[in-house]
């Protein structure tokens, strides 16, 4: 009998998330047969083949295609689905994973549909979740279409056409197999390549289901995805229409829904448009163009356009008046001529006001003159008050006070927990924009977005993050697994607004000169960060253990891996409860899962007579617990840098060395130079922990090299230097 279920996974540049994502894809419940793998190895550059084949080797299910010649994401598909002898088939992008417990669910769900009288469904549709690079994420922002609708007990899309709302890619349907290769479709080449599928898929299905559940997650924001990139590509999309209005015009029961299908074909081509950063300045007006021809090849008979800003827009579009399309979109205004032949303007522009809002009040507020005395600081994609551009902010204060600052946040949870007095605003609000629009200084520890301008006159100080261990910014041009897609073009604009870069020790000076090349000036400082750790007390020490909760006399191991960008996620390669029993009672162990990772570390649970495990993942100041462990336990965090400060034990525990070497890349081998014992077995970090400080003179020699310039002045140093000092 086939299988029920067959996973299309094609694979091309994704060696750093694919054994997250081929992890992801178990089931508890699955019979032995009833799931199929078939990997498509799509003339992978990096390490994908070999990966591919290793879990092949030791998994049933899994079979892996290597294709000759790279045929792209759809017709990596399209050989996939060519193997497949699933009653189902589900298409599951290499970058992305599934929850625990998904596959399951669905399998759950797909056997239920064949036991049904009437025939089982042609589609299940199923929740998701958006996971964003800073490890935050989003619920199925379009639940509200889908869940509590017909969809739950199963209908046609003519029933719930609102479904042409919700995300049209064709990760989240799992569609009957007959059904699908009976409808003459194929997944296009080049950009938006399933809409040609997922379409006539919604479009014909006798009956559609929705899985109210998260079954997938959905990488944004991935760096060389193809809504984060510019290219001549996203022209593909006519290419992807032209396919869809001629499975429609053969197709009786999808031609009900051809003036629906229109709209949101336009809807996107100009949501591509409108985009920054995406069509190249160059190729802007062929695809207008491209959007005129459009309405003229696929406009359905008696269309009438849509009321209010979005119907104003479209009658631009239409015409190819890309003039007219961009003053409105500018500054809501239209010239008199077309004023006077398109209807409903006055709504529509007051509504295109609205949209363009943002980018209208921003260049407005470029206008004003520089205020001097303001200086905008954001660390950590607008998190909060953190690392060196915090203790820039302090200092400051009282070496420069008439220079106000002024901190940006993403949105009012990360307001409220900012310190007390910390001035603030909320990314994307007017505040925020005139701020961007006329501070004279800009401190971040990553960029500000790119969509800002950089004034003339302004001063923008880049302090990063960390001390290098892996390779960073232009070294990762010959890593395509590690670079991921990254924009080296966007990166040299980003270097090319520093006027200050931030260095910690000669190591890093050297490093970040070659991976971020730059007319900056380097500041050859020490990390202000540190200047905290530099200056501890004993009394310091012992105030923040107690606040804390941890008992006098505990000797306190504080254990922070570093995120992996091939695994994602909390990565548990030690078993923590395992080296609580090992420690015995007399430690605690403090455990902080990389800012990056929402689920945590899990079970902590050790019994009685193990070291107390407390998980201190969400404590907002990485610096108390730095004061607190009496030895650091971590693997590749530049977290090791900062706490050979304090002149503490350090030990790496580091299993899976070997591969992130390979894979990310890294300026010197830790396992010759670490800063403490280096291992790669669970037991013997535990004894290298008992042992108390076995290695006081590999620690200092790392202190020599890595600590020069930490003299608890760090801040200072860049202060006097950038901002105007009172004497």
């Amino acid at each position: 009998m086939s299988p029920l279920l067959s996973i299309v996974l094609p694979v091309h540049g994704v060696e750093r998330f694919l054994p997250q994502c081929l992890d992801s894809l178990r089931a508890d419940t699955a019979a032995p047969g009833e799931v199929e793998l078939i990997a498509v190895d799509d003339l992978s550059p990096d390490g994908c083949g070999a990966i591919l084949d290793a879990y092949a080797a030791r998994d049933e299910r899994m079979r892996v295609l290597h294709l000759t010649v790279n045929q792209g994401l759809g017709g990596a598909r399209e050989a996939g689905l060519a193997e497949a002898h699933g009653r189902y088939v589900w298409f599951v992008d290499s970058d992305d994973w599934l929850p625990e417990g998904a596959l399951d669910a669905v399998l759950a769900e797909l056997r239920a549909e064949e036991a049904r009288a009437e025939g089982p469904a042609d589609v299940l549709l199923t929740g998701f979740t958006h996971v964003y690079n800073d490890g935050s994420t989003e619920d199925n922002p379009w639940r509200r279409v889908l869940a509590g609708s017909p969809l739950v007990e199963g209908c046609t899309a003519a029933e719930h056409p609102a479904l042409f709302n919700s995300v049209l890619a064709v990760w989240n349907k799992i569609v009957r197999r007959d059904f699908l290769t009976g409808l003459g479709v194929s997944f296009g080449r080049g950009y938006y390549e399933d809409i040609s599928v997922t379409y006539p898929v919604l479009l014909a299905a006798g009956r559609l289901r929705y899985l109210d559940r998260p079954c997938y997650h959905y990488r944004r924001g991935r760096p060389g995805a193809i809504t984060a990139t510019a290219s001549p590509k996203h022209a593909d999309a006519f290419a992807q229409y032209d396919a869809i209005f001629a499975f429609l015009d053969r197709d009786e029961r999808a031609a009900a829904l051809r003036t629906l299908v229109f709209d949101r074909t336009v809807k996107q081509a100009l949501t591509v448009y409108d985009t920054p950063g995406l069509v190249p300045v160059e190729l802007r007006a062929a695809f207008f163009g491209r959007i005129a021809e459009h309405f003229e090849r696929h406009r359905p008979a008696g269309y009438r356009f849509p009321s209010g800003a979005r119907g104003v827009q479209y009658r631009l579009a239409a015409r190819g008046a890309r003039r007219a399309y961009a003053e409105l979109r500018r500054g809501g205004r239209l010239p008199g001529a077309v004023k006077r032949s398109t209807r409903a303007v006055a709504p529509g522009v007051k509504k295109a006001v609205r949209s363009s809002a943002r980018f209208t009040a921003y260049n407005t507020f470029r206008r004003l003159p520089l205020d001097r005395n303001l200086a905008v600081y954001a660390a950590y994609w607008h998190r909060g008050y953190a690392c060196n551009p915090a203790a820039i902010y302090e200092k400051a204060k009282e070496l420069a006070p008439q220079v106000r600052g002024v901190w940006v946040v993403e949105n009012r949870e990360r307001a409220a927990a900012l310190p007390a007095g910390v001035p603030y605003v909320i990314v994307n609000t007017p505040a925020y924009l005139k701020a961007m629009a006329t501070a004279k200084y800009f401190v971040n520890n990553v960029n500000f977005p790119h969509t800002m301008a950089k004034r003339a006159g302004t001063v923008h100080v880049q302090t990063q993050h960390g001390t290098p261990l892996k390779a960073m910014g232009m070294d990762l041009r010959d890593r395509p697994g590690a670079a991921d897609g990254m924009d080296f073009d966007r990166l040299l604009e980003g270097v090319a607004r520093w006027d200050y870069l931030v260095s910690p020790n000669p190591h890093t000076s050297t490093e970040f000169s070659r991976a971020f090349p730059g007319r900056y000036e380097l500041l050859e400082t020490g990390y202000p960060r540190n200047d905290r750790l530099a200056n501890a007390t004993p009394e310091e020490c012992a105030a923040v253990r107690e606040r804390l909760g941890i008992a006098a006399g505990q000797r306190t191991v504080l254990y922070a891996p570093t995120h992996r960008e091939n695994r994602g996620g909390f990565v548990e390669l030690l078993d923590l409860p395992e080296l609580a029993r090992r420690l015995g009672p007399g430690h605690t162990l403090l455990v902080r899962a990389h800012y990056f990772h929402t689920g945590g570390p899990g079970d902590l649970t050790a019994g009685p007579e193990a070291a107390e495990i407390v998980d201190v993942s969400a404590h907002p100041v990485v610096e108390d617990l730095y004061l607190a462990a009496d030895v650091l336990v971590t693997d590749y965090s530049s977290m090791m840098f900062d706490y050979a400060v304090l002149d503490r034990p350090v030990a790496i525990f580091a299993p899976d060395w070997e591969e992130y070497r390979r894979v990310r890349g890294v300026y010197f081998d830790l396992s010759a130079e670490p800063p403490g014992p280096f291992t790669t077995e669970p037991e013997a970090l535990a004894e290298a922990l008992l042992a108390g400080d076995p290695e006081p003179a590999v620690r200092a020699k790392f202190r020599e090299r890595f600590c020069p310039w930490d003299d608890g002045r760090a801040a200072e140093r860049v202060v006097s230097r950038v901002f105007p000092v009172r004497k």
